[in-house]
């Protein structure tokens, strides 16, 4: 009987050994992380990187400058897009799947911030976009907003200046056709240039290139016949400034009118004198601050640089402070809850001007017009948009 009982604990105490090991330990209690994650993406190579690299620094000052928030450190986390669709959506969900990050800066170039647009709304991360102006990159996604002006705006603002400013009755337009923002600013210029007009035939040609062209002489000679008072061409820096060099090299002395992608010392080192006296529409002027946050930006930027800081810096800096805005009046690092505030944005002052979001994530915002003096941007006018 002894040994039957003996036997009996000693079963027990094998059991209860087995059934201890392969008890699952109990999870530790979940903490929130000691740094909050912001991913940006944007083009640090390849055609667009120009503007990718000086919308980017306006991001960096303003994480320098408010580098915390809720009590915790603020860290970029930073992916090069490569100025490529395919490496945006690529980046957009490195920076959702890998790294965590409670919300998304970028990115410079339209199209490159609609490629990223399903990996953000699907995941609930919300992207905020500094200088992307075609209406699709927030249309039909309640993840995505901006803090510039759209294109319909844009194209309205340059067929005005045309039309009125410069007496033009005709327009040609020369568009990037593999740029969706060339192509929609071009489309939302010609359909208020004829409205202004009130002639159907006001736009006498349209000539296409594509990102990396490097020779313009076909549809230059083609428009130089069709003999318009102006010529709209928005399209990347880059092949811009080609382009205008070529037609002045061709005897084409029509005026030239682009839209904020000119805005990039490159523009200008390429263009050289040929570049002289066009006009384009952007974001920001520094020779008329906008807000008191205008002030801090432009004091802290002259610190650093010796040249004039790009519109589109100006935006990068506002982009990041939007976020960080929407994340301390939620007090929560909750990407929905974040969503959800930026989406309130309402009166908020930022570099560029008052930033106050529309039901589909849009700033409504003012336009600059800008012209090239002496081999620099030079502020002409504000325009304001109709209420």
């Amino acid at each position: 009987m002894k040994r039957k009982v003996t036997a009996i604990i000693a079963v027990m105490m094998v059991l209860i050994l087995v059934l201890s090991a392969c008890a699952k330990p109990e999870a530790p209690a979940a903490t929130e992380p000691d740094v909050i994650k912001i991913g940006v993406f944007q083009p640090l190579t390849g055609a667009n990187a120009a503007g990718g690299e000086i919308e980017l620094y306006g991001t960096k000052l303003a994480n320098e400058l408010f580098p915390e928030v809720l009590g915790k450190k603020v860290e970029l986390v930073i992916v090069d897009n490569k100025s490529d669709k395919v490496e945006a959506a690529n980046a957009a969900a490195r920076l959702i799947e890998k790294e965590k990050v409670v919300a998304i800066i970028g990115s410079w170039g339209s199209s490159l911030s609609m490629a990223a647009g399903d990996a953000v709304k699907n995941a609930k991360i919300p992207a905020v976009a500094a200088s992307a102006t075609n209406p699709l990159v927030t249309l039909n996604n309640d993840f995505y907003f901006r803090v510039c002006f759209l294109d319909p705006f844009q194209g309205n603002v340059m067929a005005n200046y045309a039309f009125n400013k410069l007496g033009a009755k005709t327009a040609a337009i020369i568009q990037e056709v593999s740029s969706d923002y060339s192509v929609g600013l071009a489309k939302f210029f010609t359909d208020s240039f004829k409205e202004l007009t009130g002639d159907a035939n006001a736009v006498v040609g349209i000539a296409n290139y594509t990102t990396g062209d490097q020779d313009f002489s076909a549809q230059l000679i083609n428009i130089k016949q069709m003999n318009p008072d102006v010529i709209f061409a928005p399209g990347n820096f880059t092949e811009s400034a080609l382009l205008i060099k070529q037609a002045r090299q061709l005897g084409i002395d029509i005026p030239f009118l682009g839209g904020d992608t000119w805005e990039t010392p490159e523009f200008v080192e390429i263009g050289g004198e040929a570049v002289e006296g066009v006009v384009f529409s952007t974001f920001f002027a520094s020779e008329v601050p906008m807000t008191e946050m205008s002030k801090v930006f432009l004091e802290e930027y002259a610190k650093r640089n010796d040249n004039e800081p790009a519109a589109v810096t100006a935006l990068g800096f506002d982009a990041y402070l939007v976020i960080i805005d929407a994340i301390k009046r939620a007090n929560s690092i909750d990407p929905v809850a974040i969503r959800d505030a930026i989406a309130a944005t309402e009166g908020f002052e930022g570099a560029a001007g008052i930033i106050t979001l529309d039901e589909n994530g849009d700033a409504v915002k003012s336009a600059v017009i800008k012209t090239v003096k002496e081999g620099k941007f030079t502020f002409m006018d504000i325009v304001e948009p109709v209420n």
